[in-house]
């Protein structure tokens, strides 16, 4: 970055008022007059001795006036650098004289040049907003995406944040909000509601953020009342849950009880996880006596299915919707020892059940790629950035995980 080769002129005025001045005349910024410097002109130093530039009107005294000094907080200080003419408050005027001087020092129209770098525009600034980082699941989609970052640098910029449970909805929104004032280029969120994230999202694109929903489906009829379009990069929970019980399936006789340990209440992915397991049981003719949710957590649904294990003595097997629920689940046969007694299936594939899939423990989950999720909704936030067109759908892969596919 080249500065002018114009010598210009900066006086910064103090004026002695707490705060910031306001505009007015005397701070603006004027180009360079005639007798500010005197160039290598017919001879002559550039470093000849230059003529004062006008008083400000704070300094001038009426003709027939004596001039009084003026008070330590009040006086003005005129400093020369090249540059512009500002007025600032006293006690500022260092510090401010400072950083213009180490700023014209490095070059102060790379400065003035907002959103720009040295050698080029900046990258494009994605956020990724996800749920529980408690969840292995979320910790391994956020690693994935900071991978796929440092193996693309010089394509956008991450910013991954998540939420201390699965139900801390308020903390999402705030952070949706945070990135709205940061002025990200798009979101990428995985909603710990489908519901409830949809009006600040809507925000977000009103405000010229590209949105990408991953994961958890927003809910469409909120969707069409907030009049948004966010597409929706994630599996097909439904036909997943399908498959792990169409796989538990065959290994019961009509009229089993089960039991379903369901997500949070409402939750798009949660209801097309259930409605799968649904599917596959009704076709084998399997009888569900009860439906609980654990809230996607380990603890909550160890909490539900202890007494489940009580109510229903001779149940045959349990369809967790995640895997931190199978643990749960787990936890709970064990205490009331059951092991080996009851078939459990999850959904995510983490690394915590495969041990427990390897020994038979867990019969079965499902594997959505966690860590390349966030990668397909990143991937298609930065084709939105660049082409602007009409939002579509993506699907993304989904496979059914036994002790025989398990990567030890």
């Amino acid at each position: 970055m080249v500065l002018p080769r114009t010598p210009l002129c900066i006086n910064i005025v103090a004026d002695g008022r707490a705060g910031c001045p306001q505009p007015a005349a005397r701070g603006a910024v004027r180009s360079p007059r005639p007798g500010d410097f005197r160039g290598n002109q017919g001879g002559k130093s550039a470093s000849s001795p230059r003529p004062s530039p006008p008083l400000p009107a704070e300094e001038r005294v009426p003709e027939g006036r004596e001039r009084r000094p003026l008070s330590s907080r009040s006086r003005l200080t005129r400093h020369r650098v090249r540059g512009f003419s500002l007025t600032l408050p006293a006690r500022c005027t260092c510090r401010i004289l400072a950083l213009v001087t180490t700023l014209l020092g490095v070059g102060l129209l790379a400065v003035l040049s907002t959103g720009c770098r040295a050698n080029g525009p900046r990258p494009p600034r994605i956020a990724l907003i996800m749920k529980s980082l408690a969840n292995e699941f979320f910790l391994t989609m956020e690693q994935g995406a900071r991978a796929h970052q440092q193996a693309h640098a010089s394509a956008y910029e991450l910013i991954a944040n998540g939420t201390k449970d699965e139900q801390d909805i308020n903390k999402q929104i705030d952070l949706v909000e945070q990135m709205i004032a940061e002025r990200v280029d798009a979101i990428v969120i995985a909603p710990a509601d489908s519901k409830a994230l949809v009006p600040v999202c809507r925000k977000a694109q009103q405000a010229g953020i590209v949105v990408v929903n991953i994961d958890n489906r927003f809910d469409q009829a909120v969707l069409a009342d907030q009049h948004a379009t966010i597409p929706f990069v994630g599996p097909d929970n439904r036909k997943g849950a399908r498959e792990v019980g169409e796989y538990l399936a065959k290994r019961l006789h009509p009229g089993d009880p089960v039991a379903i340990i369901e997500g949070i209440p409402g939750a798009f992915n949660a209801i097309q996880r259930r409605l799968g397991f649904e599917d596959a049981l009704h076709a084998a003719g399997a009888r569900i006596v009860s439906v609980q949710s654990g809230y996607w957590e380990t603890d909550k649904a160890n909490q539900v299915v202890a007494p489940l294990l009580t109510e229903h003595p001779d149940l045959k097997a349990l369809l967790c919707s995640n895997d931190s629920m199978a643990l749960g689940a787990v936890a709970a046969l064990r205490a009331a020892g059951k092991v080996g007694k009851v078939l459990v299936v999850g959904f995510d594939n983490i690394t915590a059940v495969h041990q427990l899939l390897q020994d038979g423990t867990i019969l079965a989950t499902v594997d959505q790629h966690g860590d390349q999720l966030a990668v397909y909704g990143i991937e298609y936030a930065l084709e939105m950035l660049q082409h602007k067109g009409t939002p579509a759908d993506r699907e993304t892969p989904v496979d059914l995980i036994t002790a025989n596919t398990v990567t030890p």
